[in-house]
């Protein structure tokens, strides 16, 4: 039936070219050029239009043609066509002389090849009408184009695809997941061909599509993906608008229904039980428990928290962010002896409430925790548990300080015994009695020289001293008036020699080591020596400073150049104490602002020496010149070795050092073996090298020279051959010659027997020359 449609269709499509070629006989085109009719022209129709040469319409021509035949396309004419062949009608452009044929007497054009409207919609070409015989143009060139027809032979596809949208469980029916599209390779402007229609093959119980524009929504609201997760869609669009005989393509479209919080956290048990001991230290985890929550991801993130009284004051319970379990932890020390068990309730609630589930029910869940404590001999426990204790600086040896106290806290009730760390009480200032605790002093105290002393004290069981407890004890040293004041600094005070009555010279401050609980108040006053001093006063200023002024008009420090004023100091008590301070007052020549110029002769002196300051930087500096010289010249020697090590090395010698051991006389691949052994090589023999008149070293002593000049010669290059010649160990060595060399026949006459006395390395050795020699007395033999 398809091809029946399809025979009707090139019909029809013909009919319409024809009527169209019919209809371009009373056509007019513009651009003629010179051809064109003016007014007047006697080429004008009497129905006033004007006459052209060319005569043709647009050209259609049908995609997918499957005739044997050329398709045929259109015709075009001239009017000066009189049919008696004398014209000549050709066409370039695209595709002309390949896809498009023309008959160059008639006009025609045909379509050899099939066509493709999804390829190429439209060809330009250009028409030429030419005399045959002269070959010259009749008319002008026209441009003329041949659309492509378009038919439906592209199905609908779906170009973006997978697809893969999502929606959240329980939404309401209608809610929009997403939209497919699909794509029609036809021409959207002709017919129906491109028209598109979606529709739900697979999938539609659940899901519905928009058929216009591709819109996939859902069909129902109680889509849970505690129950199905995922939905495969299959979505099918269909060209011609959804009529019988579209062409039509599919996709499956992937849904994944995502989670919302519809589900509360559950504990798959109503009770747990865990255990132990009552020394755990607080923090220590009991246990986890955990609540289920069929919701995934932040939807069952859940936190914890007791319920009870009980459980918030001994128990802590917090979430593990990585498991969702609660972990339960001591909060407070257990005790056996108290309670052997607790019961606590644990709550569990989802962190994140969606409010639009809230009448499903309530998202939280609870679950009891039974704690059983476990007994454990336990140390000794200090009670009360003070910590800080008090004793009077003059509190003689031996004086009780405090008494502390620790109690077994085991049903047993064991004894305790009491003991000092000396770790913290090296000095031993303080004892303890072992029976009753009570602490005494060891050692004379001294608030000034430590104020607080910080003890352990160790509680133990008579009968088992690994059950121990240790407390920190911090003793104060309370202060007694054992030190007197003392004037801050020696003063020193200078006046000058025109001082007028009641000028103030200088301010004294004291200090004092011991620290009462009211504070210092300090009282001064001349010596009972200074009591006929008619130079200078003293002013107790009560604020426990006092001032010196001068008492007379003007000084001589030719008569006298320094003053010792004896000031007597008394602090508050109990008891009062008192010292004596001297204050240095010297007289000085002053300019007429009151500026010292200079005192007397000792200050002259002083002046004229250096501060100790000065001295430092005077000695530093001294000390780094000399670290120079020391540098410079360890330079210089370092130079001079440097140089004399070039000059050593300008020798023409060449030391050659090897490192390489060899295999010994069993390796044979290394070396020619047989050269060595067989005395009539074409090598030379070698020498002996002893002291004979009969050698000749002539040769070698020519050839040494030679080297030499050429080397003095050229001093920029060191010399890269080298002879070199070792003589015999010498005459008073002990130990005789190893070397094989030292022998004139094959045969070697030593005895190497001694070898095996100088240790393990050379038993080797004389066993390899001890066997050697008995082969060769063999050979021999």
């Amino acid at each position: 039936m398809a091809k029946g449609l399809q025979g009707c269709c090139w019909t029809m499509l013909l009919l319409l070219c024809a009527i169209q070629e019919l209809g371009a006989w009373a056509v007019h085109t513009a651009a003629e050029g010179p051809d064109l009719g003016q007014p007047g022209d006697p080429t004008l129709l009497a129905s006033g239009r004007v006459k052209r040469g060319w005569v043709w319409n647009q050209f259609f021509v049908v995609e997918e043609y499957t005739g044997t035949e050329p398709l045929y396309v259109g015709k075009i004419h001239s009017d000066s066509d009189e049919g008696d062949g004398s014209i000549k009608y050709t066409i370039s452009g695209e595709g002309a002389g390949t896809i498009f044929l023309i008959d160059e007497i008639t006009g025609d054009i045909h379509a050899t090849e099939r066509l493709d409207r999804e390829q190429k919609t439209f060809y330009t070409l250009r028409a030429q009408a030419r005399d045959r015989q002269t070959d010259q143009l009749l008319e002008p060139e026209s441009e003329f184009i041949i659309k492509v027809q378009d038919i439906n032979d592209s199905e609908p596809r779906f170009l973006e695809g997978p697809y893969i949208g999502s929606v959240a469980e329980l939404s309401p029916i209608g809610t929009s997941v997403m939209q497919v599209m699909a794509s029609d390779a036809d021409d959207p402007t002709y017919g129906s061909s491109a028209r598109i229609v979606y529709s739900v093959l697979e999938g539609e119980q659940h899901f519905t599509v928009d058929s216009k524009t591709g819109v996939i929504r859902t069909a129902v609201a109680d889509l849970d993906r505690e129950t199905q997760d995922r939905y495969e869609v299959v979505i099918r669009a269909t060209d011609m608008a959804g009529q019988l005989g579209g062409l039509s393509g599919s996709t499956t479209v992937t849904i994944v229904v995502t989670d919302v919080n519809d589900n509360p956290p559950r504990f798959p048990q109503k009770m747990y039980q865990f255990s132990i001991v009552e020394t755990a230290p607080v923090g220590t985890a009991i246990g986890r428990v955990k609540a289920e929550d069929s919701d995934v991801g932040e939807n069952t993130d859940m936190t914890y928290q007791m319920k009870d009284e009980e459980g918030v004051e001994m128990f802590k319970v917090t979430t593990d962010s990585n498991t969702q379990e609660a972990v339960i932890t001591v909060q407070k020390p257990l005790d056996y002896e108290s309670k052997k068990v607790h019961t606590v309730v644990v709550e569990a609630l989802n962190k994140f409430v969606d409010p639009r589930f809230v009448d499903l029910g309530t998202f939280r869940d609870q679950t009891i925790v039974r704690v059983s404590v476990l007994d454990v001999d336990e140390p000794p426990e200090f009670w009360p548990p003070s910590n800080t204790m008090e004793v009077q600086e003059d509190a003689h040896v031996g004086s009780i300080v405090g008494v502390v106290t620790a109690l077994d806290p085991d049903t047993a009730n064991h004894p305790v015994r009491y003991a000092i760390d000396r770790s913290t009480d090296t000095e031993r200032i303080f004892d303890i009695d072992a029976n009753t605790g009570a602490i005494v002093t060891g050692k004379v105290l001294d608030r000034e020289t430590a104020g607080w002393h910080n003890i352990t004290i160790l509680a133990m069981e008579a009968d088992n001293h690994s059950q121990v407890s240790r407390a920190s004890l911090r003793i104060r040293i309370l202060d007694v008036n054992d030190n007197p004041p003392e004037l801050a600094t020696p003063y020193e005070a200078a006046v000058c020699e025109d001082a007028k009555p009641g000028q103030l010279i200088q301010t004294i401050s004291v200090v004092d080591r011991d620290e009462p609980q009211g504070g210092h108040r300090f009282y001064f006053t001349l010596a009972p020596e200074a009591t006929n001093n008619h130079h200078f006063s003293l002013l107790d200023v009560k604020d426990n400073t006092a001032a010196v002024h001068t008492q007379r008009v003007g000084f001589n420090r030719q008569e006298q150049d320094v003053y010792l004023l004896p000031i007597l100091v008394v602090d508050s008590g109990p008891p009062a104490l008192s010292s004596t301070g001297t204050l240095t007052i010297r007289v000085c020549g002053c300019d007429s602002t009151g500026a010292i110029q200079s005192c007397n002769s000792t200050a002259y002196a002083m002046s004229a020496t250096l501060s100790p300051g000065a001295l430092i930087a005077l000695l530093v500096c001294i000390l780094i010149l000399v670290v120079l010289v020391l540098l410079i010249l360890t330079l210089k020697r370092h130079h001079k070795s440097h140089l004399t090590s070039e000059d050593d090395e300008d020798m023409r010698d060449n030391v050659i050092k090897y490192n390489d051991e060899g295999g010994g006389e069993q390796d044979t691949e290394a070396y020619d073996m047989s050269a060595l052994r067989n005395p009539a090589s074409e090598r030379h023999a070698l020498p002996q090298w002893v002291q004979s008149p009969d050698l000749d070293f002539s040769v070698f002593r020519d050839y040494i020279c030679r080297k030499v000049e050429q080397a003095d010669e050229d001093l920029s290059v060191p010399p890269y051959d080298s002879f070199q010649t070792y003589a015999f160990e010498g005459s008073d060595s002990p130990v005789p010659s190893l070397s094989s060399i030292n022998t004139w026949s094959s045969g070697s006459e030593q005895d190497f027997s001694y070898l095996g006395g100088w240790g393990p390395r050379f038993r080797q050795l004389a066993a390899l020359y001890a066997g050697r020699r008995g082969e060769e007395d063999s050979e021999e033999s």
